[in-house]
């Protein structure tokens, strides 16, 4: 059985100035010796930063999104996958349900962007999950793995992580027990086959906080999380780093 490092990912989406950086100040204060895996996914706009004062404190970088073009060129607005490596990243989140929603974003454009990422030198964090409805008509597994199996990139080489996140429990304050976790996790990583099912880390998110990171964690198939707005509070964020390890 392969050994998977648990990895606490923190995601800010658009939340963040440069007076706010010092996060970092207060999060390595509070943190212990890790054996988890950190990775801090700020605004584009204060990796830079980020790097400089997360400096030594073992924690990642990663963005939040990337472009689907592979090289530069003619996108305005868009960051691409090299843009982050440069920047010293060394994760990307792609196909979040707030982009799927609000963007649009199709599976195949999801597996384009895990694709580039892989091509920069990237991990990719491939997000799949349900909506309310859809769990609550029994579809729950069926259209998780349906987006699965769609959005995972065709390159056969390079590190891929998946963050289960339904997406009736992300901003709600609500999240899947234990329990539902562990099952959903359990049908992604069979759903991966043998190999790449034992090597591949499946993070939850949605809600995720210090009061129930213990017992989703403590899961077989839960590799980690996928952290929202918890992540903005850099004791409650290290506070989930320090369970974890």
């Amino acid at each position: 059985m392969a050994t998977r490092r648990t990895l606490i990912a923190g995601n800010w989406k658009m939340h963040g100035l440069r007076r706010d950086l010092v996060w970092a100040v207060r999060f390595r204060a509070q943190l212990a010796e890790p054996a988890c895996e950190i990775v801090v996914c700020p605004p584009a706009t204060l990796i830079g930063a980020l790097a400089e004062t997360l400096s030594g404190s073992g924690a990642a970088l990663g963005g939040q999104d990337c472009a689907a073009n592979a090289e530069e060129g003619a996108h305005t607005g868009d960051i691409s996958a090299r843009m982050l490596a440069d920047l010293g990243c060394r994760y990307v989140i792609v196909g979040h349900s707030e982009r799927r929603e609000t963007h649009h974003e199709s599976d195949a454009l999801v597996r384009a962007k895990a694709e580039a990422a892989i091509s920069a030198g990237l991990v990719p964090i491939i997000c799949v999950g349900e909506r309310l409805e859809e769990r609550e008509a029994g579809k729950a597994e069926a259209v998780v793995l349906a987006q699965l199996a769609a959005s995972l990139p065709r390159v056969p080489a390079g590190e891929i992580v998946i963050a289960y996140e339904p997406v009736w429990a992300i901003g709600t304050g609500l999240n899947a027990g234990p329990d539902e976790a562990q099952a959903m996790h359990a049908a992604i990583r069979a759903a991966l086959g043998a190999d790449t099912g034992e090597r591949t880390r499946i993070l939850y998110g949605g809600s995720v906080k210090p009061a129930n990171a213990a017992d989703l964690l403590a899961c077989p198939d839960v590799d980690g999380a996928l952290v929202g707005g918890a992540s903005l509070d850099p004791e409650a964020f290290a506070q989930i780093v320090n369970l974890a390890s």
